[in-house]
């Protein structure tokens, strides 16, 4: 490893941070206002004035057991909060100990949007972030390491690079997050997670955030925190209560024809998933042939480009945004009526993150799955996690669904 040139840190946040007038207890977390939760007074002021009102349920559980300065294993729905759940409780502990904290994510977005909301906290307290991620020059995140940040947000690959050059030190990191934590497993990042907590002070709190509990994170939680508590808002496989399911039946070949279908009947904006990075783009490719207004996001986007198609998304310059998984997770992105599984997912878990992306804030939305003949297996993995049996409907014209007659579900009960 390189000689490090970046070692020496400010120390902590310019503005100090009374303690809360009242801390509450780990056992007495189910307070419904932020300020029983054990928040600084200044940072409920700026809660206030950003116009947060009443924390969600994974903030009630967890801002008071993070605030304590205890590991914590938090299990929620992907958009439910969790960067207020982490933010809060990291920012007050930088700013009292005078360190380092440290949060890692999976994708470039979700730690753009991490740090965002970050900044969004913490920038009247004079707090200064580092944004770590693929796709963006080593010189703009060099400027932003010599501003000595007190929270650094990075993707595991980008972290190891700079970790590799001598670019940044970890030595005074007293606060880590891994974020969507079962996602960056299954990337392929645990190798990288590993090096990174290696090289952390063993004396730090760790707070891990998850949509599921796979064994790999146990495992994670077993070697590197030290009796982690564990609090869990919704049980791993819950879909968000306002969305409408079903399952299109179709073959191959009949899903575009299907798909136009769709979006002639659905006229909001439509957030379509599809397995493969080329998938997608020939999909995209497509829709513009027809004179539809789609952008795409995948992994062989640059970052720019990326950026682009999100902010053009939510600004309602495209109405169809086409993707990988790699927009299944976190992102918020508001009012999308329709979420369309092109493709189902290759893991069941995946289907509950995709269809996360409507019904937010307590709207309504609907998600709809095209389903081939070898994936009946796989809607069955998929009704058995969610626990609900998801109505099929047969398209009148497909011979699929005249070789079918009238079956229209893939649950427990029904048989092909």
């Amino acid at each position: 490893m390189g000689s490090n040139r970046y070692r020496h840190y400010s120390g902590g946040l310019p503005t100090e941070l009374e303690p809360p007038k009242k801390m509450t207890s780990i056992k007495e977390n189910e307070s419904t206002e932020f300020s029983g939760l054990g928040i600084s007074p200044k940072l409920l002021d700026i809660l206030d004035e950003l116009k947060f009102k009443t924390p969600t349920p994974i903030q009630i559980k967890s801002i008071p057991v993070a605030g304590a300065g205890k590991d914590l294993i938090g299990i929620a729905q992907t958009g439910t909060g969790k960067t207020l759940a982490f933010g809060l409780p990291m920012i007050e502990r930088v700013a009292r100990l005078k360190a380092m904290g440290l949060v890692l994510l999976p994708t470039r977005e979700l730690a753009i949007q991490v740090d965002q909301s970050l900044v969004m906290i913490g920038e009247k307290l004079g707090l200064r972030t580092a944004v770590l991620i693929g796709g963006e020059s080593f010189n703009r995140q060099l400027d932003a390491l010599r501003r000595r940040p007190h929270i650094i947000v990075a993707t595991p690959g980008r972290l190891i690079d700079h970790l590799e050059r001598g670019t940044v030190n970890l030595d005074r990191v007293k606060c880590l997050v891994l974020d969507e934590a079962d996602m960056m497993l299954d990337m392929g990042f645990a190798p990288q997670i590993e090096t990174v907590l290696r090289q952390t002070p063993k004396e730090r709190q760790t707070m891990l955030f998850s949509a599921t509990m796979p064994s790999a994170i146990i495992r994670i939680a077993g070697r590197h925190m030290k009796l982690p508590i564990r609090v869990e808002v919704a049980p791993s496989g819950t879909t968000v209560e306002n969305v409408a399911q079903e399952m299109l039946i179709v073959q191959r070949a009949d899903k575009l024809p299907e798909l136009r279908k769709l979006l002639d009947k659905y006229r909001g904006s439509v957030l379509i998933f599809v397995r493969t990075k080329y998938g997608v783009k020939n999909l995209c490719r497509d829709l513009k042939r027809l004179d539809y207004e789609a952008a795409e996001i995948h992994s062989n986007r640059t970052l720019k480009e990326r950026r682009q198609a999100l902010e053009g998304f939510k600004a309602g310059k495209y109405r169809i945004l086409v993707a990988t998984d790699i927009a299944s997770r976190g992102l918020d992105i508001s009012d999308i009526e329709l979420v369309l599984n092109y493709d189902l997912p290759d893991q069941a878990e995946d289907y509950v993150h995709r269809i996360g992306r409507t019904a937010r804030a307590g709207k309504k939305g609907t998600a709809i799955s095209f389903v081939t003949p070898s994936q009946i297996s796989l809607v069955r993995q998929i009704e058995r996690l969610v626990d609900k049996t998801i109505l099929a409907i047969e398209p009148p014209a497909s011979p699929m669904a005249r070789s079918l007659g009238r079956r229209r579900s893939f649950g427990p009960r029904r048989r092909f």
